[in-house]
């Protein structure tokens, strides 16, 4: 990587500067966006249980949004290690009624975390503009070509094995060499199948069939992946790996997750996907205005 006082422009010229969603172009600066989590569950390893009931997870939404959110990643089944699956109907009931209501109530684009073709269809027809499916658009073969009739943004994530078995025994002989690989395959495919290459994001899918030493190792080389030329989503908040680095499990880790957003955002990351809005906004719009993301001096008014 190259000097870190060089605008990102120059630092990555393969960087992407924008997303065509459905409806919308989000376009990306020096700061990352923001893509606020609504985990609709029982079982998520960090909040499962405190929004499962819609009004809660509506009020959830509502408030990230007024904290700053970018975008909400609306998700009603756990994708945690180990996590059970949930069958098409309990999700659908789950994610319907909010983001139904925060369609009609925020202006932000609404996510659908999912890896389900009817899930993601049924999402889709009630104001989301997103599919975010943790399987890479694998594990639905409905899912690609609904992708492609309904020209939703989609990010394609990557995941070693699935949910009940990722975290067995995760092995790479290069882990950023494969894991680019496997994006850039995901990202052909879906052209081929008829997406257009600027509404793809891609997700090097931090805790997803990695182990700790993993995790560190692509969160300090996500730049290599501005190759591809896509936007970058990545999620690495409250995330097991940050416990390992700080030597303390019961943390919750909300400084360390500020602390990867900083180094993400050197690195040009465009989306961060976060359970606490307000901290990580605002820590970066600080970083951003003393010059630590593109290097530059910063002039605020009085």
């Amino acid at each position: 990587m190259s000097s870190l006082r060089c605008p990102l422009s120059e630092r990555f010229p393969r960087r992407a500067t924008s997303w065509q969603l459905q409806d919308r172009l989000l376009q990306f600066g020096s700061r990352p966006l923001l893509m606020g989590i609504v985990n609709v569950t029982p079982d998520s390893f960090s909040d499962g249980g405190h929004f499962l009931d819609s009004k809660a997870a509506i009020a959830q939404g509502l408030r990230l949004a007024a904290e700053g959110a970018d975008v909400l990643d609306i998700g009603g089944e756990s994708t945690r290690p180990y996590a059970d699956s949930v069958g098409t109907d309990e999700e659908l009931n789950r994610i319907l009624p909010v983001v139904e209501a925060l369609a009609g109530r925020v202006d932000i684009p609404l996510s659908i975390d999912t890896s389900k073709q009817a899930v993601a269809r049924a999402a889709l027809a009630v104001g989301a503009e997103i599919i975010n499916d943790v399987t890479g658009l694998e594990s639905d073969p409905k899912m690609l070509p609904l992708a492609a009739e309904m020209d939703a943004g989609i990010c394609a994530m990557h995941m070693q094995g699935t949910p009940q078995t990722m975290q067995d025994a995760p092995t790479y002989e290069d882990i950023v060499k494969e894991i680019c690989a496997y994006l850039q395959a995901r990202r052909d495919a879906l052209i081929a199948s008829g997406i257009a290459a600027e509404r793809i994001c891609l997700d090097p899918g931090i805790g997803f069939g990695k182990t700790h030493q993993h995790n560190i190792r692509l969160m300090s080389q996500c730049w290599r992946f501005h190759e591809l030329g896509c936007p970058l989503l990545v999620g690495h908040s409250r995330k097991g790996f940050l416990a390992k680095i700080l030597g303390d499990k019961t943390s919750d880790r909300g400084a360390a997750t500020i602390g990867g957003a900083l180094a993400l955002a050197v690195q040009g990351v465009q989306l961060i996907r976060v359970h606490d809005v307000r901290p990580v906004r605002e820590a970066l719009l600080a970083f951003e205005a003393t010059g630590g993301i593109d290097g530059q001096e910063q002039t605020l008014a009085d």
